[in-house]
């Protein structure tokens, strides 16, 4: 019963990112690479300038609805926007070798060319270990409708 339960959550997932690309038709990239940052937004109250994240300058004040909504990021993949146009957005992400999928809210930026993903949803999409032990994961992202209507 666990692996139907499991399989259906990422049916669900998958068909929700399709979703809400097919609205937002948002920019994509494939085969990124994904580190993860210790913001450990439920550790300090979802406090964006307590994070210290580059966002925090804008989005500080934003709802605890807002920022506790979906795991948080940093942003500078190939494909989108970066700095402050990127800030709140939302990205689908998908481990490409196990194909987990979460939807995060951009609140920083980074300099790598890719994402970095706060610990704790890292560790949701690397499903089997392999991305901890290396220190990254390869993923496929893609701009999604944040669905919070504060835009």
């Amino acid at each position: 019963m666990d692996k139907k339960i499991t399989e259906r959550h990422l049916i669900f997932a998958l068909l929700w990112c399709a979703v809400a690309a097919t609205v937002v038709r948002g920019q994509s990239a494939r085969n990124v690479t994904a580190t993860y940052h210790m913001y450990h937004p439920h550790l300090i109250g979802w406090d964006l300038p307590a994070a210290k994240g580059y966002c925090s300058t804008w989005y500080a004040n934003m709802p605890l609805t807002w920022r506790s909504k979906y795991g948080w990021a940093a942003f500078c993949g190939p494909v989108g926007a970066h700095g402050k146009p990127s800030c709140g957005k939302c990205l689908c992400v998908t481990n490409t070798a196990t194909g987990d999928t979460k939807t995060v809210r951009i609140v920083d930026k980074c300099g790598h060319g890719g994402i970095n993903l706060d610990v704790n949803v890292f560790r949701e999409i690397d499903t089997d270990g392999v991305g901890y032990k290396k220190g990254h994961l390869n993923v496929d992202y893609h701009f999604v409708d944040c669905r919070d209507h504060y835009y």
